[in-house]
């Protein structure tokens, strides 16, 4: 029995040594069960309410590739505490005929996926809450609730029986003057972009000793974020004004707006850093700043809103990897040069010339026949090693279905000839089970990997150039767009004395599900072929 070991621990205020215990128990019983273990898989500082961990992903692509029979952890709610990963892990493993056992569970069933599962989520339910009450009767003594903002200091200290004393904090004098500063040069006309681009010049370090950029400053009125409105800078402690929730599909947190009725307001009036009339006078130029929507609820600034052009979103800095956006009607610009200025590339590009050039280099850079047919020749070799490794399984399997048909009929021979089906019966129930096992495994095994067309590099010629005749009129041009943008992964611009040096990074599985012209499943990113390439780019120009 091949066994894997599994083993978590949540944050960074748990021992780090939680990880070697919990595999120091899970070896022992390995050892008492006569297993052998394989490997082993970590999540350091990590939370269990997300699937979206290296150790976890790593554990069950082996686990589909067959490298071991069982996973070994402490306990369910080290795998995962929310409902639905527990049960997709549980499904992928059994897929992949892998059992799960735990310290805590033992063999994990439908039944502790299903109760487990959703004690381990009211758990983190019952923890966000106690969380939420206490943070709740810190902010209501006028303390901070978490986090720290620009411009003040945690001020550490203990009580008499030695315990910390949590939510205290005091003004940096240091970094009140720079927000003093934006404030004041915020309400003389400067533009965020400006004030940002001034300091970052200056070297002084923002939030977090970070960069300043423009969203730092003007941030978002309505949800309190953004240097301009911290109402902590007038002595107002606003808590609850946002609520955050997990993307079940990124993972990542995502922020809600509360009502207002939710929030809690306190008076801080120690902590104030503006006056008053300064802050009036910024929100005054803010309102007349802002586009409000017109009596049909149409926004203003939906009719100024520049259109999706073809590689929006793809184009990036050489030497920042900032974005390059568009800085006027048909020029694209560094970002990070135009609103941080701290980038040193100031070349700029037209969007017309770089998406000729695009497409230009995907017609001919991108899948060089002599380039493609060295890769045809190494991924065939690749191909042939896989089919060799599971050949010699599916030749195995498919003789011992042979081996067991014939048991099979050899022990209803032996009914026939006389023999009491009573002694035979667990003997012909064992093998019709192992039958049906084997029937399953056949059916569901993985075909070999498809071999590439020779000439797929110029059929992916010739369909680029037909895709590019589409772009030109206006029937099917947003959907050609559309498919051009899954062929390239990114579009860097990277400054070669006065011109821009243009570098095409495409996604070489899409390019060939694109040039077999099929939505092939051995080419998509779940096939064999997607698993090769999961981590490949083909770069236009440098083979």
């Amino acid at each position: 029995m091949k066994a894997a070991l599994y083993a978590r621990y949540s944050s960074d205020n748990q021992r780090e040594a939680s990880i070697e215990d919990q595999l120091r128990l899970c070896r022992h019983y390995a050892d008492k069960q006569g297993w052998t273990i394989v490997d082993s898989y970590t999540d350091r500082a990590i939370s269990g309410a997300s699937l979206l961990r290296p150790g976890i992903q790593e554990l069950i692509h082996d686990a589909l590739r067959g490298k071991f029979v069982v996973v070994l952890a402490e306990a369910m709610d080290r795998l995962s505490r929310d409902q639905e990963d527990i049960a997709g892990l549980f499904k992928r493993m059994a897929f992949a005929n892998v059992r799960i056992v735990t310290l805590s569970e033992g063999d994990v069933t439908h039944l502790h996926v299903g109760l487990k599962g959703t004690m381990n989520a009211l758990f983190l339910k019952d923890l966000a809450d106690k969380t939420r009450r206490g943070l709740r009767g810190r902010v209501e003594e006028g303390k901070s609730g978490g986090g720290l903002c620009f411009g003040y200091d945690v001020i550490k200290q203990f009580a008499a029986n030695g315990e910390p004393i949590r939510g205290d904090r005091t003004i940096n004098e240091a970094e009140a003057t720079i927000v003093r500063r934006i404030f004041a040069d915020y309400l003389a006309g400067k533009s965020s972009r400006t004030i940002a681009w001034e300091l970052n010049q200056e070297g002084v370090p923002g939030p977090q000793r970070a960069e300043w950029g423009p969203s730092t400053i003007h941030g978002n009125p309505k949800r309190g974020v953004g240097i301009l409105n911290n109402e902590l800078y007038v002595g107002r402690l606003v808590w609850n004004r946002l609520r955050y929730l997990k993307d079940p599909d990124t993972g990542k947190r995502v922020s809600r707006l509360n009502p207002e009725s939710e929030w809690i307001v306190q008076d801080v009036p120690e902590l104030r850093i503006v006056d008053q009339e300064l802050w009036d006078k910024v929100k005054g130029r803010q309102r007349t700043l802002i586009c409000e929507p017109t009596a049909s609820g149409e926004n203003a600034l939906n009719d100024r809103r520049r259109p999706k052009h073809l590689f929006a979103g793809l184009v990036k800095c050489g030497c920042c990897g900032g974005g390059y956006t568009i800085i006027s009607k048909d020029l694209l610009g560094c970002a990070t040069a135009r609103n941080k200025g701290t980038c040193g590339n100031r070349l700029n590009i037209r969007r017309d010339a770089l998406e000729a050039s695009v497409l230009s280099g995907l017609r001919t850079h991108l899948m060089e026949p002599e380039l493609f047919k060295e890769f045809c020749d190494e991924f065939t070799r690749e191909v042939n090693r896989l089919r060799s490794e599971r050949g010699a399984d599916l030749e195995g399997r498919k003789r011992e279905l042979e081996r067991v048909d014939r048991e099979l009929d050899k022990a209803i021979q032996a009914i026939l000839d006389g023999v009491p089906g009573a002694k035979l019966k667990d003997r012909i129930g064992a093998l019709e089970t192992r039958k049906a096992e084997l029937i399953d495994l056949l059916a569901n095994a993985e075909e070999p990997p498809p071999l590439l067309h020779p000439n797929m590099a110029e059929i992916f010629r010739r369909r680029i150039s037909a895709l590019h005749e589409s772009l030109e009129g206006e029937d099917g041009k947003a959907e050609a767009a559309e498919l051009f943008r899954t062929l390239v992964d990114q579009v860097t611009l990277v400054p070669d004395a006065d011109k821009l040096a243009i570098v095409i990074r495409g996604d070489l599985a899409a390019m060939l599900r694109f040039a077999a012209d099929k939505k092939n499943p051995a080419l998509g990113e779940g096939g064999v072929l997607g698993r090769l390439l999961s981590q490949e780019s083909l770069v236009a120009g440098t083979g």
